[in-house]
């Protein structure tokens, strides 16, 4: 039975205000068998322990040379570009800012 993976890069969290220590990759294993309800407390259960394992890389390439090596099918997920707004301070009081009910200028 073949592995397979996907390679990704994680976004930052959310208690994350910078973008410092995003630069890693990671690899994690795909589920291969169907996750079960064992019976007595109602607990999922995999048999699978593969699933449970996810690598770090330093690139995207290096994690792609380790599944090549190790015969394991990937699919690479690229990272989402982020949008960057820059606004000035005197933009948050421009005639083109959307403002509530009862705030309209006198």
């Amino acid at each position: 039975m073949s592995a397979k993976a996907t390679i990704f890069q994680p976004a930052k969290g959310v208690m994350q205000s910078g973008r410092g220590k995003i630069t890693s990759w990671r690899l994690e294993f795909d589920l291969s068998a169907a996750r079960d309800i064992e019976p007595l407390m109602g607990w999922t259960s995999a048999t699978d322990m593969r699933q449970e394992v996810a690598m770090t890389f330093p690139s995207r390439e290096a994690a792609i040379t380790y599944c090549e090596r190790n015969d394991i099918e990937y699919r690479v997920r690229e990272p989402k570009k982020r949008k960057i707004w820059v606004r000035t301070y005197a933009d948050n009081f421009g005639s083109s800012t959307v403002r509530g009910p009862g705030t309209e200028p006198i």
